[in-house]
């Protein structure tokens, strides 16, 4: 038997004439092609997961599809991680387009950001994630929430959730290159002993999951460059506000 792959399938919609949906879906049937998801993505653009064991019929189906007048077909293609959040949330991430690892979010989207941060907490091995955002805005929560998604136990490296915590030492279960490790940059290097940052130096070593809150203070004051960071990830309380670290760097120093 053959094993099965999927696919994503986005069309824009320039007529959307009654029956136009059945009639796709009752091609991809006669061609034995499974949906496994649809949605609708942002306006008329319409996504769909799609399972097959023969790549042959998405060609195939690519190429008849390009002949019907009322639809474009915008991409067919492998799906990748926005593609399947796009149609499980019915919108596509903001993304950089310079800065192609850098994805954007505002607060009234904690529930697309929690299943993005979930999908890549997921995965096995070393990826180190940046989140950028101002205080309160919901960096660490969003954390916690990816990680309960993911069915990943989540490690306190430094923080300012339960007052300001800087570890030295964690213990042999808390050291589970499972984990997801959580770590405030501007914590771990203003209020930074030699033991936390061997600690940190450790941690950044492992193949794990790093996410690091404020990570240009972080690149700033530490040896690691933004080529350490996999993914940048940018939460805002709105599209226009600005993040400024001047505004609230100084209030981590008061405790001092």
């Amino acid at each position: 038997m053959k094993p099965t792959k999927q696919w994503y399938m986005e069309y824009r919609i320039h007529k959307n004439r009654p029956g136009l949906l059945g009639d796709i879906a009752s091609l991809l049937g006669m061609l034995e092609v499974n949906i496994l998801t649809i949605n609708g993505v942002e306006g008329k653009t319409r996504g769909m997961l799609l399972e097959t064991d023969d790549d042959e019929k998405i060609s195939l189906m690519g190429a008849m599809l390009k002949k019907v007048d009322n639809i474009t077909v915008c991409a067919l293609r492998e799906p990748k991680l926005v593609d399947i959040l796009a149609v499980r949330h019915g919108r596509y991430i903001d993304r950089d387009s310079d800065d192609r690892k850098t994805f954007r979010f505002t607060r009234d989207e904690l529930g697309l950001l929690v299943d993005f941060l979930g999908e890549l907490f997921k995965k096995s091995g070393n990826q180190v994630i940046g989140l950028r955002g101002m205080p309160r805005v919901g960096k660490t929560e969003s954390i916690i929430a990816g990680s309960v998604c993911a069915m990943k136990r989540w490690t306190f490296v430094s923080s300012t959730l339960l007052r300001q915590t800087v570890r030295s030492q964690l213990s042999e279960d808390e050291m589970n290159p499972n984990n997801v490790f959580i770590i405030d940059g501007i914590v771990s290097t203003i209020r930074s002993n030699e033991r936390h940052y061997n600690l940190l130096q450790d941690i950044m070593g492992m193949p794990c999951t790093k996410v690091i809150e404020h990570p240009d203070v972080f690149v700033q004051e530490s040896e690691y460059t933004y080529d350490d960071f996999d993914i940048i990830v940018e939460l805002r309380n709105n599209p226009t506000e600005e993040i400024i670290y001047d505004t609230f760097t100084s209030s981590y120093n008061d405790d001092i």
